[in-house]
């Protein structure tokens, strides 16, 4: 399915645009399925997102109690670290709406290692998902300069990953220099929607290859995002957009 993408003029249009497809897919999904799966991304776009949907209007009209909320991937830091990407969802987002503390799915940091980690939260997603495929109703996503997404790093095994959910990941070169935990591609391309929230003149070569089609995903591994049955959304504000 070939992508679409929407340029807004700036961070804020993006993260404005994005709110409302959130509050249209959740609303889908509950009337649908009865709950809505959301995997949520880090980052300063994601944040103002967040921020958003704590207020009028889509903060009225969101299903809280039917949104059950996942990580797509998490720094291998304590929960008080800023660096830590649930805990900063959860200042923006879920200290201020209702949804139910059952709902809410963390990567848990405090095991020995990512590798623990990673095998911990594939088990509770299979427990979530109750043996059923692990088809989310919407993921949430960034570029990253160099190309990654979710902690899908240049380079790294965790590209090649073909069976597993969740992995540990090696520290990319960007800062902190931190093991991760990420889902890898299965889980991300089996999503009824993925939404890229792409913000900044930085991302702009990435961009354009990642659109163009002919990017290898061991150089841009944002590339290999492509829904299997699902819709892929590129927001984008101006600064990003190669001209």
């Amino acid at each position: 399915m070939n992508p679409t993408i929407e340029t807004l003029s700036d961070a804020d249009a993006v993260a404005t645009r994005a709110a409302e497809i959130v509050v249209t897919t959740a609303l889908q999904a509950v009337m649908e399925r009865e709950r809505f799966t959301w995997v949520l991304s880090g980052g300063s776009t994601p944040e103002r997102l967040y921020t958003l949907l704590t207020q009028s209007p889509y903060k009225d009209q969101m299903p809280w109690e039917e949104t059950f909320v996942f990580m797509g991937d998490e720094r291998f830091v304590p929960e008080e670290d800023p660096a830590h990407n649930f805990s900063m969802a959860r200042r923006a987002l879920l200290d201020h709406v209702p949804v139910p503390p059952a709902n809410r799915y963390p990567i848990e940091t405090y095991l020995p290692s990512a590798a623990d980690a990673a095998d911990e939260y594939a088990g509770r997603l299979r427990d979530f998902f109750d043996g059923e495929a692990m088809v989310f109703d919407l993921i949430l996503l960034g570029l990253g300069d160099d190309g990654h997404t979710a902690s899908l790093f240049p380079g790294k095994p965790s590209l090649d990953e073909t069976d597993k959910p969740v992995v540990g990941s090696e520290p990319g070169h960007l800062p902190p220099p931190v093991e991760r935990v990420t889902l890898t591609f299965p889980v991300l391309n089996a999503a009824r929607n993925v939404l890229f929230l792409v913000t900044g003149e930085k991302k702009r070569e990435k961009l354009a290859q990642v659109l163009s089609g002919g990017a290898s995903v061991s150089d841009v591994p944002a590339a290999g995002i492509k829904p299997v049955n699902g819709t892929l959304i590129f927001l984008a504000d101006e600064a990003a957009v190669k001209k």
